[in-house]
């Protein structure tokens, strides 16, 4: 049974190289569809990653401390707030309003208090040197922005707020007086507007230190439209900060027309910045572009976007050479392996996953772990992720294992105490190669350390501030148990899957992502067919078809074709087993009918295994179909089926699944032989499930030895008996 896996797409895709790098992750795909995925993209520059420390407190006692100062209470801790204030380089009263802002996120736990407040004050010390080379020319503009530095100095920001607008507003006034002068008058109105604009910048700046957004998107538009028309370079720099913003509000909240937004205002800072002029600009503008197009287009159907994406870092890196720009060109390599690496899930063969790893590459040969360790770690985990998806596409472990190899790696610097949601993305990357091992694998160790894997990363991924990437992880995380449950005993394995399915469609809404909460629909559909296996009855059963049929609402042939073909399969499953409990051919029919339908987009040339797989379920159908009909036309479809699977399933290339099918084969050949008293057509049944055998034997199956033991025995006495006859 082949499952769609999504990776979390957990955190920082790629870097914004104009602002602050920071961005997401892509992910696997483990043949149910996984969070992915979800890699996480590229990350930020090394020099703004922060390490981060209690202050000499615990969690608990930093976390009183908050809350004293929201409340405005003391406590005797506060004493300690001078010290705080030390070590992050700011001043006391500074110190105090950044626990302030601090406590009064709602989503913060106590052991990620020290990381916030650290990011916080990083963002407070940005402003403050923004406001050190802020100097209006007007002069009552002048004297408030003093008057705002030292409230901020004071940690005063409401008044900052204010005092900043009325810079702005003095400046403003001070513009319009300027326009009534003659054309003398022209550069001290343009000198007005840049400090007007550079005045509301830094209360956007000033925003962003609050983590508000949008709302620092809409200063840094207003600081864009007071820039003069003569002066474009700082038009485009307005507008490239309200993109970053947009961007980081589109990314962290999940809103998909937040990055639309993102992607038109990088549009349109690229018609200030002539390729032939500035070509560094041109090309860091097309990869900010293509880094909104990437996120947008994982989160969307189909491929344009993603294409869109690699066309934008392709034509950066043309102008933003390994010679001219090393580093640049490295983030831009690692970017354009993101996308790469999408384009290649949602695509069949293994090209576009093959140039990803060749561009991952390409970009740790000069992000190295020596110049740059923490990016180093998200292109190795980056890399890990196109590994693991080429892997599931592969026959053998040896992808797989250099993806696990890869992940590692990537801890060793994305460290839970470090960078916790980092860490906690790899850790849900390692879970997928992990469970895609142990797929392949006897026994359960991988799957067990693949659950652990998703458990120890969901207790660090916020369900609230990142509730795209924590869905990505409850999803992988059922995926993993519902494949430990079908090599336990019972239904609690399948109980759990089923529960962490429906976990991650709260957040993985149909409304929000309706391409993702296809995928946890369908793999719901397999945690439901799973259980109804086990149980008796038919109720799990009829769920688990609804569940397909639901997701392919969303999950569209045009939008997703081979998820699609994976849900079609999946479907034909359900209905085969439905099939066997209920009398009369109907459900049977049903199954046939999606069976074929997946294998028009499942096809020999794009997905030779997958293609195999799906023959072998139809094989299956048509045989028990054949069992309740008279004669022996579906009999021979069955067989047809059976061989066209093992033109893909080889001996060589996966011999189990090369016996599984053998066996199959074996029984259809038998049951026509009796009917037709074909004593050659039996001989080779017994030939084939003696072969099954044997590979069993190789291989410790347990399970299927004995079964194909007492067929063959069975066999030789009914062709003994036809003998006789």
């Amino acid at each position: 049974m082949r499952r769609y896996r999504k990776e979390a797409v957990a955190l920082a895709a790629a870097a914004l190289i104009l602002a602050s790098r920071a961005g997401p992750v892509f992910a696997a795909d483990n043949g149910a569809v996984n969070a992915s995925a979800c890699s996480v993209a590229a990350g930020g520059n090394a020099s703004n990653n922060t390490l981060t420390c209690n202050f000499g407190l615990t969690a608990e006692q930093l976390r009183q401390v908050t809350k004293a100062a929201v409340e405005g209470a003391t406590s005797p801790l506060m004493d300690r707030i001078e010290d705080i204030g030390k070590r992050l380089g700011v001043t006391e009263g500074a110190a105090k309003t950044l626990l302030r802002i601090v406590g009064e996120q709602p989503d913060v736990p106590d052991e990620r208090l020290a990381e916030v407040l650290t990011k916080v004050a990083n963002d407070y010390r940005r402003l403050q040197a923004q406001l050190a080379v802020l100097n209006p020319d007007n002069p009552t503009a002048q004297v408030l922005v003093e008057y705002a530095k030292a409230e901020i100095a004071a940690g005063h920001f409401d008044l900052a707020h204010q005092l900043l607008a009325q810079a702005t507003q003095a400046q403003i006034v001070a513009a319009q007086e300027a326009d009534k002068l003659a054309s003398q008058a022209q550069a001290a109105r343009d000198a007005q507007k840049l400090g007007a604009a550079a005045s509301t910048a830094t209360e956007g700046d000033l925003a962003m230190t609050e983590l508000h957004y949008l709302q620092a998107a809409g200063l840094f538009s207003q600081a864009a439209e007071l820039v003069p028309p003569a002066y474009p370079k700082e038009t485009a720099q307005y507008l490239g900060r309200r993109a970053d913003a947009l961007y980081r509000q589109g990314d962290e909240g999940g809103d998909n027309a937040d990055l639309i937004s993102a992607i038109e205002v990088r549009k349109r800072v690229a018609t200030f910045e002539a390729r032939e002029r500035v070509p560094l600009d041109w090309a860091k503008t097309q990869t900010n572009l293509g880094i909104a197009l990437a996120k947008l287009g994982e989160r969307e159907g189909g491929t344009t976007r993603l294409e869109d994406a690699v066309s934008a870092f392709r034509a950066a890196l043309e102008e933003m050479t390994r010679e001219r720009a090393p580093f640049d060109w490295a983030w831009t390599q690692d970017n354009l392996g993101i996308a790469l690496a999408r384009l290649g899930e949602r695509e069949g063969g293994t090209t576009r996953l093959e140039d990803a790893v060749s561009a991952f590459r390409a970009a740790l040969e000069e992000m190295t772990r020596e110049r740059a360790p923490f990016d180093w770690a998200q292109t190795q985990n980056n890399l890990g992720n196109a590994l693991n998806v080429l892997g599931e596409r592969e026959s053998g472990t040896a992808r797989l294992e250099e993806a696990v190899s890869a992940f590692r790696a990537a801890l060793e610097e994305r460290t839970r105490e470090r960078a916790p949601l980092y860490w906690a993305a790899t850790q849900n990357n390692l879970g997928n190669a992990l469970a895609a091992l142990g797929e392949r694998e006897r026994g359960t160790t991988r799957l067990v350390e693949a659950v652990s894997a998703f458990r120890e990363a969901l207790e660090e991924m916020p369900r609230e501030r990142m509730p795209l990437e924590w869905a990505g992880m409850q999803n992988n995380l059922g995926l993993a148990l519902e494949a430990l449950g079908e090599r336990e005993s019972g239904t609690a394995r399948f109980e759990e899957a089923v529960s962490a399915f429906r976990a991650a469609q709260q957040k993985w809404t149909r409304e929000r992502v309706p391409l993702y909460w296809s995928i946890a629909q369908a793999n719901l559909g397999n945690a439901l067919a799973a259980l109804g296996g086990r149980e008796s009855g038919t109720t799990r059963l009829v769920e688990a078809v609804s569940a397909f049929r639901a997701a392919m609402e969303e999950g569209t042939r045009k939008r997703v074709p081979l998820e699609w073909a994976t849900a079609q399969n999946n479907l034909g499953n359900a209905l085969a087993r439905l099939g066997e409990r209920e009398s009369g051919t109907v459900r049977l029919e049903e199954a046939i009918s999606a069976y074929r339908a997946a294998l028009e987009e499942r096809t020999r040339e794009r997905v030779p295994l997958n293609w195999a797989t799906t023959q072998n379920n139809l094989g299956g159908a048509l045989k028990m179909l054949g069992e309740r009909e008279s004669g022996t036309v579906r009999l021979e479809e069955a067989v047809s089926a059976y061989r066209a699977a093992l033109e893909e399933r080889t001996h060589e290339r996966v011999p189990l699944d090369w016996a599984y099918s053998t066996h199959n084969l074996a029984n259809t050949l038998a049951i026509l032989a009796v009917r037709s008293e074909d004593t050659a057509r039996l001989q080779e049944a017994i030939t084939c499930m003696g072969a099954a055998v044997e590979v069993y034997r190789q291989s410790h199956e347990s399970y299927w030895l004995p079964i194909g033991e007492r067929r063959v025995a069975e066999m030789t006495a009914q062709l003994t008996a036809l003998k006789k006859q």
